[in-house]
């Protein structure tokens, strides 16, 4: 392959700056119904974001919502020279102001492409696998690190790993780098004074408890309960609400290497795909689309309310006290102790959790999270959104659906007077006017081509509808559905091999149901 080399970049000692440390923003919607009332959205984005970006990022409430939809139209771009590009693909991000796209190339062959697509090519000496290849090498050394180095990351704006010493620390940092056999002119040292750590806040507060003690903010709620920040908690720790009301358990955690974790919440407790704003209202949640380095950002936390600023970088590693972690995006937006776990948006977007940070609200700082995907992909989860359209966490490859326009609709029959539901699956739950509940358990099945039958069985008083959906790899969609009619609800539908779930919506009373359908 032809490759046109750029100048190496040697190693650049720079100043920066910040200190202290974080825990991020609390996530309200684990105990509360979205709020009613609310001003209208703005371009389909919630007022209370949008206020929030015009104030940090000191745009007008009408640039806030443009620099949204740019950025939403940077994603999708991003998506498709990342796949057209390959291993050439050197990495993408957006100006300060949120206007340009600029997406490297390795590979001068690969700058029409990316000029037709509308963006700016920048030849550059390394594709972003081997930047991410770089970053491993020094993952792999990472106790060799000493406790002056705040951490590393790929910055795909300079086509280097930037490695970050305190003020003094550089000939350590640099010493570190060479240690860890990356490749002359690969690794930049830039000065820091930063001094990142998790930020679990052990003071009272209105986010949630783990065993009556300390408190850590929910992150996006999932079927079944909520993520968020894995140094908030250990497997087997209780959780208590802010109103300090028994809540869950945490289930699984990662920390360090990651900094995830998963809860699982009581029948009292119903997630909702909102983050609190911390203003009176919520701002919907609608997927997990990742953002471009570059894009603004906002988070929502218990201690300092939202906050928002830019993706700076991304695949970052911070050397915490605790241990490394490894696969953070870094941002330049403030948070203090109490906002550990919280909830990160980019429009209506799920990005992540938080993880820690440096500075605080008042001088700003640098916070970092962790990535929602991995989080829904690593545990299997499926994200609660407003929308109702929240795919699972990843189906294999192997599971892709074929386009939903080839699913055809199924047509319900009557039930037999008296007949019970019967099937090979079957499940329990509760239903309840305007709720749903997704089967089996939240998540969802492989089915192969062929006929599939369910059957819903509620008790007296209660309307519902059984809905069976299926995974087009953009959310879920109905293919077929079918109404209680004296408490029964059947459905048969003829469908192609892919992946599905059921789905009981609430008409009318409340009460319990079976639901069992066929494993095929």
């Amino acid at each position: 392959m032809d490759r046109r080399r750029m100048t190496a970049i040697g190693v650049l000692v720079a100043a920066a700056g910040a200190a202290a440390a974080v825990t991020l923003p609390s996530f309200a919607g684990e105990n509360a119904a979205p709020r009613t009332g609310s001003p209208a959205a703005r371009g389909g984005v919630a007022p209370e974001l949008v206020g929030a970006l015009a104030r940090d990022l000191s745009l007008t409430p009408d640039q806030a919502v443009a620099r949204l939809r740019t950025e939403r139209r940077a994603a999708g771009t991003v998506a498709k020279l990342r796949t057209e590009l390959g291993e050439d693909y050197g990495g993408s991000w957006l100006s300060a102001d949120g206007a340009t796209l600029t997406v490297a190339v390795a590979d001068p062959a690969g700058a029409a492409r990316v000029t037709a697509a509308g963006a700016v090519p920048k030849q550059v000496d390394r594709g972003v696998r081997e930047l991410d290849a770089v970053k491993s090498r020094l993952d792999s050394a990472g106790r060799q690190a000493t406790p002056d180095i705040a951490g590393w990351y790929v910055d795909v704006t300079t086509n280097s790993v930037v490695v970050l010493a305190q003020p003094g620390a550089e000939p350590a940092g640099r010493r570190f780098a060479e240690a860890s056999g990356v490749p002359a002119g690969s690794v930049r040292v830039k000065t820091a004074s930063e001094a990142p750590r998790p930020l679990f806040d052990v003071r009272g507060g209105d986010a949630f408890f783990i065993n009556n003690a300390g408190r850590c903010s929910v992150g996006f709620p999932v079927v079944g309960g909520f993520v968020t920040a894995g140094h908030c908690g250990r497997p087997g720790d209780r959780t208590t609400g802010s109103n300090r009301v028994a809540q869950g358990t945490f289930k699984a955690s990662s920390f360090p290497g990651d900094d995830w974790a998963v809860v699982e919440v009581n029948g009292d407790w119903t997630p909702q795909g909102v983050v609190n704003d911390f203003n009176g209202g919520t701002v919907p949640v609608n997927g997990a689309t990742e953002a471009p380095v570059g894009a603004s950002v906002c988070r929502s936390g218990s201690t300092t309310g939202t906050h928002c600023g830019v993706i700076q970088a991304k695949n970052a590693t911070v050397n915490y006290p605790e241990g490394t972690v490894t696969g953070l995006t870094r941002t330049n937006v403030c948070a203090e102790p109490g906002d550990s776990g919280g909830a990160w948006l980019s429009g209506d977007q799920a990005q992540g959790v938080t993880s820690g940070g440096s500075g605080d609200c008042t001088q700003g700082g640098v916070t970092f999270f962790q990535p929602v995907t991995e989080i829904l992909q690593r545990n299997n989860l499926t994200l609660v959104t407003a929308n109702g359209q929240s795919a699972p966490s990843a189906p294999p490859a192997d599971a892709t659906a074929p386009p939903a326009t080839a699913a055809p609709s199924g047509e319900p029959s009557a039930p037999p007077a008296g007949e019970a539901c019967a099937g090979q699956v079957s499940r329990t739950g509760q239903v309840a006017a305007g709720r749903a509940q997704n089967q089996p358990d939240g998540r969802w099945f492989r089915a192969d081509a062929g006929t599939q039958e369910a059957c819903l069985q509620a008790s007296d008083g209660v309307r519902a509808t059984l809905e069976l959906q299926r995974f087009t790899g953009a959310g879920f969609h109905t293919v077929a559905g079918a109404d209680t009619a004296d408490g029964m609800a059947r459905l048969t539908a003829d469908t192609p091999a892919g992946v599905y779930r059921y789905r009981v919506v609430g008409r009318a009373g409340s009460g319990d149901y079976t639901l069992a359908f066929s494993a095929r």
